[in-house]
């Protein structure tokens, strides 16, 4: 719960700062500025307005500060201050972080919070500067590509979906340099920082092998990755006479995996038949430990192995000939019928106070639900009611599985919603 209350805290101080005329190009709503604060601590994306044009460098900044902090959690800033001051942390925030990431038991707290912040401040700022090259080779003035390069550099790889462009990257579809920055930075914030701390473990030599939870994690955002991409490429029309074929097919593809929520392609111009399987990415999520939203591998993972395990009539549950603990199974599966009836409990809802076709409005559900921030061009015109359903999925797709996880523990059961760790029975 005091992640709940955490996130929530800063929700209302974003939303009134956001509040501030001070802080306005143009006049924005109540409702508006509370959805805006929201989507950005919960590294979303979906905006009601233009971020660009409703406010000014100020205000700007006051939503890159909210995506940062949902990007990376702010009991990692906290509990980084305390190591830094302190040296050591206490039981509770070292539970709280544990729940909070899903860490394995062969990562040490204490260098998991170090990896998150320098490896953070790397990526973005590697990330800042390729883009201040690319928007420099677009024409951008300087002052300007430097707060561009910094704005989009964080929300990518906080995989935030925030934009100062009101068209996300559409007019960058075929720079290869722009798309490959964006690509490697929401790749790299997504896979999250498990595997991250994990492969720096094995470079170092303090430990062996890679662990079984960064083999899940890789091989199924490989696989989703490769099989989402092939799709749009030979499925999409928009994309077929496209010059950028391929790259705009991956980016579709990647964005909705990472959930990062910036888009090359109108995603309202998608068919129907790409348009369901991009909410299916969107879904599913990628890393557990990681920037991204949605589901998460692992728990499709599991679900993969009890479907596996019931068609050939064998007890052992298991993925790649290791046994998963059943304790680990109860959660994942809990958090299948969760997710999943959320999706249809607030798509019942909006289909009751919107005017959409079904299949955009399932489409905005899971975008906010999965923290994404891709939309079919409807977020901007939902009714209030719909607005402040948006609002409350958005919120319980940054915490409300954590809530869940924080009820296991309290019975006793020290896992969340990612079930694999490094000391599963074979």
């Amino acid at each position: 719960m005091n992640l709940v209350w955490g996130f929530f805290l800063y929700t209302l101080v974003g939303f009134g700062l956001l509040s501030i005329p001070l802080f306005h190009k143009t006049s924005v709503g109540f409702l508006d500025n509370l959805f805006i604060s929201t989507s950005a601590i919960s590294t979303t994306g979906l905006v009601t307005v233009s971020v660009y044009d409703s406010y000014n460098f100020f205000g700007q900044l006051i939503v890159l500060g909210l995506f940062q902090i949902g990007g990376i959690g702010y009991m990692t800033l906290t509990t980084y201050y305390l190591l830094f001051t302190t040296k050591s942390i206490t039981h509770w925030h070292n539970k709280i972080i544990g729940t909070e990431f899903t860490l394995p038991k062969t990562i040490k707290i204490n260098d998991f919070i170090k990896s998150v912040i320098v490896f953070t401040a790397v990526m973005e700022t590697l990330g800042a500067i390729g883009f201040y090259f690319a928007f420099k080779q677009e024409g951008m003035e300087t002052l300007k590509a430097i707060w561009f390069s910094v704005f989009h550099s964080v929300s990518a790889f906080c995989t935030a979906g925030f934009g100062l462009f009101n068209d996300s990257f559409e007019s960058y579809s075929s720079n290869i340099f722009i798309n490959t920055i964006i690509s490697v930075l929401a790749i790299a914030g997504s896979l999250g920082f498990i595997v991250i701390t994990d492969l720096w473990y094995r470079l170092r030599g303090k430990s062996q092998s890679i662990s079984f939870t960064t083999k899940i994690i890789t091989y199924g955002f490989i696989l989703l990755l490769f099989i989402g991409t092939a799709l749009v490429y030979f499925a999409e029309p928009s994309v077929q006479n496209s010059n950028a074929r391929f790259s705009e097919s991956f980016f579709q593809a990647m964005t909705a995996m990472t959930t990062v929520g910036f888009n090359t392609i109108s995603t309202g111009g998608l068919s129907l038949p790409i348009l369901l399987f991009v909410t299916f990415l969107m879904y599913i999520g990628a890393s557990p430990s990681g920037t991204a939203g949605g589901m998460k591998i692992t728990t499709l993972t599991a679900m993969i192995s009890v479907l596996k395990s019931r068609l050939v009539g064998q007890k052992r549950i298991s993925f790649l000939n290791r046994t998963i603990p059943f304790e680990r199974l109860y959660v994942a599966t809990s958090t299948f019928i969760l997710y999943t009836s959320i999706i249809f409990l607030f798509s019942f809802l909006l289909a009751f106070t919107e005017n959409f076709d079904f299949e955009r409005i399932l489409f905005e559900v899971a975008s906010a639900l999965g923290t994404v921030g891709l939309s079919t061009g409807i977020t901007g015109d939902l009714t209030e009611i719909g607005k402040v359903l948006v609002i409350v999925l958005m919120f319980i797709g940054r915490v409300g599985v954590l809530t869940f996880g924080f009820a296991l523990i309290n019975r006793k059961q020290k896992e969340n919603e990612n079930f694999i760790e490094d000391d599963l029975a074979v």
